[in-house]
């Protein structure tokens, strides 16, 4: 087993403290942000429609991620408290203080990224199938990050693994080891993004088709549905809902991605007609 209580603050600049999780997300973005940009040169993609790219992903995860915990997972709270949703703060007996994002969904965020690749796809008149492609490729970096952000937090735990096998997460005072949830899901993020490079470099005919961001998200959100039978519930009124249906919030919202990339996957009527423009690789 292992005691697991790592110091949330990676570096000090001055006075400002980067924590773990910050730096795990920005690493994770930067890394997506070079692997669309070789992409994008192989497919001789002109530099100004992809300068752009990088905001409307940015800004369409970060949105996204936000207000799907907000909406999804404390809507009650943050219904009352509608400023909270989108400003890192939070409104104490003492006053307003800040606490940076404390909450984004995945779920959120990849519906986010899909309305911003939308919107970037109206402005740049890229096909929308070979833009999706390109950010799906991509994408598993970033979720391969994000997770180890959440295992330095010590959050999204496991359930207690009933033996000597797992992590103790010190910070929130556990005793007992449990499933390191999140660094299960960070390993398999990285399996899936060095097999979609793979698949890229023995089947690059299928990009601009769907098949890429079919495969993204098919084997992250089936594995997200799997992983969530080991994790203990986010929110206290899951456990009435999984009480009655044997299944999470998480599980649920994962069907629907599943369901549209086993869609893609298989060259769905859509993915066709939104599919290729004819761009070449060099």
């Amino acid at each position: 087993m292992i005691t697991w209580n790592p110091d949330l603050i990676a570096f000090q600049l001055g006075p400002i403290a980067v924590r773990w999780y910050a730096l795990c997300w920005v690493l994770g973005l930067i890394a997506a942000y070079f692997v669309v940009y070789w992409l994008y040169r192989r497919q001789r993609i002109p530099q100004e429609k992809f300068d752009p790219l990088f905001f409307y992903c940015f800004f369409g995860i970060l949105i996204g991620a936000r207000l799907g915990h907000c909406l999804l997972y404390e809507p009650a709270y943050f219904l009352a408290h509608p400023l909270e949703m989108l400003l890192p703060i939070r409104q104490t007996a003492e006053g307003w203080r800040y606490i940076g994002y404390a909450g984004l969904a995945s779920h959120g965020g990849t519906l986010g990224l899909m309305i911003a690749l939308w919107l970037y796809v109206r402005r740049t008149k890229i096909s929308l199938m070979r833009v999706l492609d390109n950010i799906a490729i991509a994408t598993p970096i970033t979720a391969f990050a994000i997770r180890m952000g959440n295992l330095m937090n010590s959050e999204i735990v496991g359930k207690f693994t009933g033996s000597d096998f797992g992590f103790i997460f010190a910070r929130n005072l556990d005793t007992q080891p449990r499933h390191p949830a999140q660094l299960y899901e960070a390993i398999a993020y990285l399996v899936f993004f060095c097999v979609g490079l793979l698949l890229y470099w023995r089947r690059p005919n299928k990009l601009g088709t769907g098949f890429f961001f079919g495969w993204c998200l098919t084997s992250i959100f089936t594995f997200r549905f799997l992983v969530e039978f080991l994790k203990e519930v986010q929110e206290p009124w899951e456990v009435a809902m999984q009480q009655a249906i044997h299944l999470n919030q998480g599980q649920l919202l994962s069907i629907p991605f599943v369901a549209l990339g086993l869609y893609c996957l298989l060259g769905g009527k859509a993915c066709r007609k939104l599919g290729d423009n004819g761009l070449t690789e060099q």
